[in-house]
């Protein structure tokens, strides 16, 4: 018995050993270092740089969940916020920190200062660590996983454009021979017709259009030299638009990528339904990353506008008492006048401030409410201070509710049904609201016309009249 037992807890320690060896080595294949990266890069100096922050994690976390085996890197300026530095790191992600390369075309007539330090993109070369680099703009959305990529040559992007490749998406092969070169280049004033990334790196591969499609070999080996990537790679949110669907042909249906204006890129909560793919980008940061961040702010603010319509609806009375001098019919027509300015820029600031307050990155499913629900709070006030009919000043804001529902309208034939859409609604609603703003002037002017005869004939003896 003693013998077997023995035994037994002889094999129990074998086993314990191998499964620990086992376990060991599968900890030393997972460090080994990998040798591609999707990379991308951070900067601060725009008005928008939190907007950015907050694309390029979501951009990398999805990354993630798509499982590419690469590294992700985020090329950062010394001067970005080590909290956003630590958030990212937190995120598995590698963070480089860099000085801001500076540019020497900003001095060009065409430069547009945002793209100031869009040359720090050049560091991607420097990443000498990897084999391939796929290096990204924050505003891209990852359909499936794109490792193929990492088995193109040395330069490898898209054209969007027909005579210009994008550079919101590229493969490189990290070298410090070009990194230096490049950084000579730009120190010479290499022709540059735009000022940023762009145009430089546009001019410093003239003759990318004339090169071969690339097409990722079926045994997994890397190509050398450089290459067109099929527009599947790099599908311009233009296109969809068009046809409210994906009808790329050439490759595989990969990345969306939003080179439009500033202001309409997918992350504002806004853009969508203007723009019907911002709902697409909103569901891999509700995938990713959520909302945690804006859901207290969004919901102090609903309370906020609760409270106001709330208290100006048990304060109305009040609210409608002004005084004025009992001299007051001298001068109607100045009063009248500025009255309807006050009244007209009270409406205009109803509709504008519950905009510009709104967490800009928030989920439009929470940011139309909110700002619906802030601009009729709002517009209560006005309602009830300047004694005017609820539905002359809440014509704009049936207006809004009306224009979402046809831009959201899911069934549309194509795109430009969908403009037509929009636009024959706008065509028909902007009477409606002339005329609501007409109605609201001409209730000030029978308001004025009845208070300064009241002032004039019935209370002359008083010094200040309540004008309700």
């Amino acid at each position: 018995m003693g013998w077997s037992a023995g035994l037994w807890w002889l094999v129990a320690a074998v086993w314990v050993v191998a499964v620990a060896a086992a376990a060991e080595g599968e900890v030393a294949v997972g460090a080994a270092p990998r040798r591609h990266a999707y990379a991308s890069m951070m900067y601060m100096g725009t008005p928008r740089d939190y907007e950015f922050y907050v694309a390029t994690r979501v951009m990398m976390r999805s990354l993630r969940r798509l499982s590419a085996d690469a590294d992700r890197v985020v090329i950062a300026s010394l001067d970005v916020p080590p909290l956003w530095v630590q958030a990212l790191k937190d995120d598995g992600v590698k963070v480089v920190s860099v000085e801001n390369l500076k540019n020497p075309y900003e001095k060009q007539e065409n430069f547009n200062m945002r793209f100031k330090l869009t040359l720090n993109k050049l560091y991607a070369w420097s990443l000498v660590s990897y084999d391939r680099v796929v290096m990204l703009d924050s505003d891209n959305i990852f359909l499936q996983n794109t490792d193929e990529l990492f088995q193109c040559g040395q330069f490898c992007a898209v054209f969007i454009n027909p005579c210009i490749f994008h550079t919101g998406l590229f493969v490189l092969q990290p070298s410090m021979d070009v990194f230096k070169n490049m950084l000579h280049e730009v120190a010479v004033g290499r022709e540059n017709p735009d000022g940023a990334d762009q145009g430089f790196l546009a001019s410093y591969f003239p003759d990318l259009l004339d090169q071969p499609m690339f097409h990722p070999p079926d045994n997994g080996t890397k190509l050398q030299g450089t290459y067109r990537l099929p527009l599947g790679y790099q599908m311009d949110a233009s296109y969809y638009y068009l046809k409210l669907r994906w009808s790329i042909p050439c490759g595989p249906n990969s990345v969306i990528t939003f080179p439009s204006a500033p202001w309409f890129k997918p992350w504002y909560w806004w853009s969508w339904p203007v723009l019907p793919l911002g709902l697409s980008w909103h569901e891999q940061r509700r995938e990713t990353l959520g909302y945690s961040s804006e859901i207290p702010v969004v919901l102090i603010q609903a309370v906020l506008y609760i409270g106001v319509i709330a208290v100006t609806r048990l304060a109305r009375p009040s609210l409608s008492k002004m005084c004025y001098n009992r001299r007051m019919e001298k001068n109607t027509m100045f009063l009248l006048s500025l009255l309807r300015v006050v009244a007209a820029w009270s409406i205009l600031a109803a509709y504008t401030i519950p905009f510009f307050i709104i967490p800009r990155t928030v989920h439009p499913l929470l940011g139309w409410p909110l700002y619906l629900l802030g601009s009729f709070s709002l517009s209560s006030i006005v309602i009830n201070f300047f004694l005017l009919h609820p539905m002359t000043v809440l014509t704009t804001w049936f207006g809004f509710i009306g224009a979402l529902l046809v831009m959201a309208f899911p069934w549309y034939l194509n795109g430009v049904v969908r403009a037509l859409a929009v636009f024959a609604y706008a065509f028909c609603c902007a009477p409606l609201i002339w005329t609501s703003l007409v109605k609201t002037m001409s209730s000030l002017h029978v308001l004025m016309e009845r208070d300064a005869f009241r002032l004039g004939e019935l209370n002359q003896n008083a010094e200040f009249t309540k004008l309700y």
